[in-house]
């Protein structure tokens, strides 16, 4: 009976070894108490590229370049293996043809009955690809904050220098109406109405776009009551929502850390939007709602304006992107812009859901 119990657990350590044999994606090796090598598996054998032959008896201090073996880096992990039953180091490490991986490494004391180092077990995964994939995207997300930054700079500078020369042009538009305004004929008059809209409709577009550049320059985070902030949009909003007939409803809203002048304009431009947008001679209903969730809160602002088409949604939070022509609804086509951007910088996203001629819902996330 003892002997069957032998053989089975014999049985079993030979699967085990044979697993570990197979295994390719960990190099795991056996060394003895200094550290020499005494077998390895197929794992090994790809990462670290040697046959089994050429390194067996050969201390693992082959795998370390020549400044780590100068400052003593692979008795100093065997040493606090032997100290502390396990290490875990990761780091540049050479293969046999000179190149360089990334591995993660562990390497764990083994004991006798005694408790005395009879050798270790160091376990390496390559972690190379992963490494590379982890710094190319930090180098990609760094490049795209420079550009976003330069973009957000020209924008700002380009729609800065552009106010001074349109000032100058509205400036004489007024003298001309004011000095010959009464000479002219039908003609010069719808002219000169097209050169007054035009320049009104530029100097609109220029601030707009200096809103977008600004948001976020100056922030402040803090703790943000949006139940009073709501109240604050409501109240300067009274004129519209009072000539609409609009009707704002919204539940406790909670307390958020935010930026608040940029959630208030976030806040404002969608209520904006939602009278702005609303249907013939019905009353402008607009609800906003707010959940809590893992990472923050996600709210909801829904109306029961004209709708739009499901396949205009993503083009919208474009900048300059208008889905109605200007004789229907006023705007520049920057507003669902600077929305997405104050989202963004509260690490949130924006989305819309809308059925035409039913309304529509835009939700986003608030995630600091």
């Amino acid at each position: 009976m003892e002997q069957d119990k032998q053989s089975d657990r014999e049985l079993k350590d030979l699967r085990l070894l044979k697993v570990v044999e197979e295994i390719e994606d960990y190099a795991i090796l056996t060394l003895d108490s200094d550290g020499n090598i005494e077998n390895w598996n197929k794992g090994a054998e790809k990462i670290k590229g040697y046959q089994l032959t050429e390194v067996i008896g050969k201390n693992f201090s082959i795998f370390y370049n020549d400044e780590d073996r100068r400052n003593g880096r692979p008795e100093s992990l065997i040493n606090l293996a032997r100290r502390d039953g396990k290490v875990a180091d990761h780091g540049w490490r050479t293969r046999k043809d000179g190149t360089r991986f990334w591995g993660s490494i562990v390497i764990t004391a083994l004991h006798d009955e005694n408790g005395q180092v009879i050798g270790f077990v160091k376990i390496v995964h390559d972690l190379t690809a992963k490494l590379l994939t982890e710094k190319a995207l930090k180098q990609h997300a760094r490049d795209l904050e420079i550009r976003k930054k330069e973009l957000d700079q020209f924008i700002y500078i380009a729609s800065h220098d552009l106010q001074e020369p349109l000032l100058t042009v509205q400036n004489f538009v007024e003298l001309i109406e004011e000095e010959y305004g009464n000479t002219f004929d039908e003609s010069e008059a719808m002219y000169f109405s097209f050169v007054k809209q035009s320049s009104a409709r530029m100097s609109n577009l220029i601030k707009g776009l200096l809103d977008y550049s600004r948001i976020g320059r100056k922030r402040v985070l803090g703790d943000i009551d949006c139940q009073q902030l709501l109240n604050s949009v409501c109240a300067e909003l009274h004129e519209e929502i009072d000539v609409s007939g609009g009707q704002i409803s919204y539940g406790r809203m909670p307390i958020i850390m935010g930026y608040e002048v940029e959630l208030k304009q976030l806040f404002y431009s969608l209520i904006s939007n939602a009278i702005k947008f609303r249907k013939k001679n019905i009353i402008p209903q607009v609800s906003i709602t707010a959940r809590s969730y893992s990472d923050g809160w996600r709210f909801a602002v829904s109306d029961n304006g004209i709708g739009i088409e499901p396949k205009y949604i993503e083009k919208m939070f474009l900048i300059f992107q208008r889905l109605n022509t200007r004789d229907a609804y006023d705007g520049s086509g920057i507003g669902l812009a600077n929305c997405k951007k104050i989202v963004e910088l509260h690490n949130g996203e924006i989305s819309a859901e809308s059925v035409p001629g039913e309304g529509s819902t835009f939700y986003f996330n608030l995630e600091i």
